[in-house]
């Protein structure tokens, strides 16, 4: 195993508490209350009530695997490539439940966008990460 560079732990821890942050945000919206529920925009309260299982579902992955995998990558392991795809996987799907199927945008507005376009790039950038951490032998 080649020695991966200084900034690939700090960058790997930075990302699990990323990821953490959004199991905690997932945790928070599942478990809502319908008194919470209802102290939402109405806006707000279509987008939630018009989400499928499937893309809560997506959510779940993409934050539950994209910690895991940035415990892959704090502990230098290879198996954090797969992990990390699936998490992108995740990210795609609910993207496109959100702004394909559900148009988030026009009923939350323009934020979502930049919410989740950090989201899509952050995951974007580790796998990128995992993956050229395999390719250059610094997860074994």
């Amino acid at each position: 195993m080649n020695r991966a560079p200084k900034w690939f732990v700090p960058v790997a821890v930075v990302a699990l508490i990323w990821n953490l942050l959004g199991c905690v945000a997932y945790l928070f919206d599942v478990m809502m209350s319908p008194e919470e529920i209802a102290k939402l925009s109405a806006a707000e309260q279509a987008l939630y009530a018009s989400r499928p299982a499937w893309s809560v579902a997506a959510t779940a992955v993409a934050v539950w695997f994209g910690a895991l995998g940035c415990v892959g990558l704090v502990l230098k392991k290879r198996w954090s490539l797969p992990v990390l795809a699936l998490s992108l996987a995740g990210v795609i799907v609910q993207d496109f439940s959100l702004f394909v199927l559900g148009g988030a945008g026009g009923l939350a507005g323009p934020a979502v966008y930049a919410v989740q376009g950090i989201v899509l790039v952050v995951s974007i950038g580790l796998v990128f990460m995992s993956l050229q951490g395999v390719k250059k032998g610094w997860l074994s």
